[in-house]
C-alpha cells in the first residue's frame, strides 16, 4: 500500500487545509454506519447509548459479507469496531481494503470516524501511520496513563488521569504525524489519538459489560489467544479483575462515548479530495 500516498492524500483533508469547501448539515443525516468483523465484537454498551440520542444504526458485517463495498455519504458519522484479523491481511482481505477507503472518505467530508481496536489500527494506516507487532500482547486490566493533551481533550476528558480499561490485542498502531496523542499505557505507549476535531482512535475497549467479557474468554479462538499469551494471568484472573473494576470503566465510558455522540449532531466540513484507488 503506498503510505505516503495514503498520508498526502488525508492530509488534505485536515480541517485548516484550504480547499473546495462547502457545508452539510447533519439532521438531514438518519443513521450511524458501523463496521463489525465478528459477532463476537458488537457494539457492547455503545449501542444504547447511541440509539438514546434517536440515531438509527446500519452494520456492515464483514464477517458475513467479507466482500461489501460500504458507501458512507448518507451517513452521520462511522464506528469502526475491533476484530481478530489485523491491518496487514489486507491483500487477501478486501474488506479491510474498502474499510479504509470508506475511513478516508468520512475524514474527508469531515465527519466523525471512531476507531476502537483493529478500528484504530485501520484509522492510524490510513492516517499514515505504521501498525506492528506490539512486544507484549495485552489481554485483560491494564492501567491507562492520559497524556496532558488527553487530560484537556474534549472526548476523553472523563477518563481519569489513571483509568483501569480493558483490552484484548497483540498489534499497536504509531501516532499519525496528523494526530494529537491522548493515552499509553506501561506495555504500549501507543493507546489513544485524535486526528482533527472529530476522528479517534481507541486501542482499548471501553464498551466492555461483564457479558462480553465472558463470551470473549468462552470464545474458543479467544481463549487459544490468551493461553498462548505468555501472560501472568489467567482467565480467572480477568473475571475477578472485572468485578473490581466494571462499575468505574462503564461509568467513564458512558461520559467518552456521549462526548463522542455529541459531535455527530454537529454541522461539519466537506471537503472534495482527489479519487485514488487502494492497492
Amino acid at each position: 500500500m503506498r503510505t505516503g500516498a495514503v498520508r498526502r492524500r488525508v492530509a488534505a483533508a485536515a480541517p485548516r487545509r484550504a480547499g473546495a469547501v462547502h457545508l452539510w448539515h447533519s439532521g438531514a443525516m438518519s443513521r450511524l454506519l458501523v463496521f463489525q468483523h465478528v459477532a463476537a465484537e458488537p457494539l457492547g454498551t455503545l449501542d444504547p447509548l447511541i440509539r438514546a440520542r434517536g440515531h438509527r444504526i446500519s452494520f456492515k458485517n464483514f464477517e458475513r459479507e467479507p466482500d461489501a463495498v460500504p458507501q458512507v455519504d448518507r451517513y452521520r458519522g462511522l464506528i469502526v469496531l475491533g476484530g481478530p484479523m489485523n491491518v496487514q491481511d489486507h491483500p487477501h482481505r478486501a474488506h479491510l481494503r474498502h474499510e479504509m477507503r470508506a475511513i478516508e472518505q468520512m475524514l474527508a467530508q469531515g465527519k466523525p470516524v471512531l476507531g476502537i481496536c483493529l478500528g484504530a489500527q485501520l484509522l492510524a494506516h490510513v492516517l499514515g501511520a505504521p501498525v506492528q507487532r506490539n512486544p507484549v500482547k495485552e489481554i485483560g486490566w491494564y492501567e491507562l496513563h492520559k497524556t496532558a493533551a488527553g487530560a484537556s481533550d474534549p472526548v476523553l476528558a472523563p477518563l481519569q488521569a489513571r483509568s483501569t480499561v480493558f483490552q484484548w490485542h497483540g498489534c499497536r498502531f504509531d501516532i499519525p504525524r496528523s494526530a494529537v496523542h491522548l493515552a499509553s499505557s506501561a506495555d504500549c505507549a501507543q493507546q489513544a489519538f485524535r486526528h482533527g476535531d472529530t476522528a479517534y482512535g481507541f486501542q482499548f475497549h471501553l464498551e466492555m459489560d461483564e457479558r462480553l467479557i465472558e463470551r470473549w474468554l468462552a470464545t474458543p479462538a479467544y481463549r487459544d489467544e490468551l493461553a498462548g499469551a505468555g501472560l501472568a494471568h489467567d482467565e480467572h484472573a480477568i473475571r475477578a479483575q472485572t468485578r473490581q473494576h466494571i462499575a468505574g470503566l462503564q461509568q467513564q465510558a458512558a461520559a467518552v462515548f456521549n462526548n463522542f455522540l455529541d459531535l455527530v449532531g454537529q454541522p461539519q466540513r466537506r471537503r472534495t479530495l482527489p479519487s485514488r484507488e487502494w492497492v
